[in-house]
C-alpha cells in the first residue's frame, strides 16, 4: 500500500520524529516484530512508526546508497508476514510497501498505532512455541515492557474511548460541511465566521476531531456520529427504535405501536426522538 509520507523524508528523518523510524539492514523477524508490537501499542501516543528493511544505519542516519534486498527475499518476507501478523494479539495487520531507493528494492513496514491497544506478540515469531510479551519504544529502541511500564501498557486498554478513536474508513467526503457549519452557528463558535473560505479538514482539526501524526491524520469516530448524513455506514444499527404501549406495557404488553425508525447523525436522532 502507498505510504502517507515520501520515502526520502523517512530516510532523512524529515517530517517524522527520529524515534518513530527504525532502520534494519536485513530481515530479522523476531526483533522486527517486537518493534511492530511497540509501534502499534504506541505508549507515548506519537502515532506509531516505520521500519525500513534493507537500510543500514550509520550514526543514527541511513547509510547511502542503501544496501537493499533482493526481489526473491522480499517475496518470501511478504509471505512469511501473513503468519507472523497472526501472532499479534489482539488482531493487527501490518501495512507494507516495497520501495526502490538508490536503484535497490527495500521494504517499508508502516505501523500506525492500533485501535485496540495494547498489543502483545510472541517473543519468537519463528518458533513453534513461544511466550507472548508486550514491547514499547524507549527513545529510539524497542524494549520489553516490565514492571510499572507494563502496568501503563495494560492501562491503555481503557484509556481511549471509542468515540475518540481515529477511523481509517472515514474520509473527509463522508463529513457534511453543512452539518458542521450548522453546529458551529448553533453553539456560536467563531469558527463559523470564515467557515466557507477554509478547508473542512482544517476546521475539523481545530474542533479536535482529528487524531494521529501529521502525515496520517485520521477522523475521529465522533465526527462521523455527529456530522455524517449516514453514520450507519460506519456504525451498523445506528438508529432509535420507539415502541408505544397505548394501554401501558404492564397492563397490555401485546398492544403496541412501533414508531417509524429514526436514523441520521446523532443530534438529529436525539431531536427527532424527543
Amino acid at each position: 500500500m502507498a505510504l502517507p509520507i515520501n520515502i526520502e523524508d523517512l530516510l532523512n528523518k524529515r517530517k517524522v520524529e527520529s524515534n518513530r523510524i527504525e532502520f534494519k539492514t536485513g530481515w530479522n523477524p523476531d526483533k522486527i516484530y517486537h518493534t511492530v508490537c511497540a509501534f502499534a501499542t504506541d505508549l507515548e501516543n506519537t502515532g506509531g512508526g516505520y521500519i525500513l528493511v534493507g537500510v543500514e544505519e550509520e550514526n543514527g542516519v541511513a547509510k547511502r546508497p542503501v544496501k537493499g534486498l533482493n526481489e526473491k527475499e522480499i517475496d518470501d518476507i511478504l509471505k512469511d508476514m501473513v503468519g507472523y501478523d497472526a501472532k499479534i494479539e489482539p488482531a493487527y495487520m501490518t501495512k507494507v510497501s516495497p520501495e526502490i531507493v538508490d536503484g535497490k528494492p527495500i521494504l517499508v513496514i508502516w505501523v500506525p498505532s492500533g485501535l485496540n491497544r495494547p498489543y502483545s506478540v510472541m517473543e519468537s515469531v519463528v518458533a513453534k512455541k513461544s511466550t507472548p510479551k508486550f514491547y514499547v519504544r524507549s527513545k529510539s529502541s524497542t524494549i520489553e515492557a516490565k514492571g510499572e511500564i507494563l502496568d501503563q501498557v495494560r492501562a491503555l486498554a481503557n484509556r481511549v474511548p471509542f468515540d475518540e478513536r481515529g477511523n481509517e474508513a472515514i474520509k473527509i467526503d463522508d463529513i457534511s460541511g453543512m452539518l458542521v457549519y450548522e453546529h458551529l452557528k448553533t453553539v456560536k463558535s467563531k469558527l463559523a465566521e470564515n467557515f466557507i473560505s477554509r478547508p473542512l479538514i482544517e476546521i475539523l482539526d481545530e474542533m479536535d476531531l482529528l487524531t494521529g501524526p501529521q502525515e496520517n491524520r485520521l477522523i475521529k469516530n465522533v465526527a462521523a456520529m455527529m456530522f455524517c448524513e449516514h453514520p450507519e455506514k460506519f456504525f451498523p444499527v445506528t438508529q432509535v427504535d420507539i415502541v408505544i404501549f397505548p394501554e401501558g406495557s404492564i397492563e397490555n404488553p401485546d398492544l403496541m405501536i412501533e414508531a417509524p425508525r429514526i436514523t441520521g447523525p446523532v443530534p438529529k436522532m436525539i431531536k427527532d426522538a424527543l
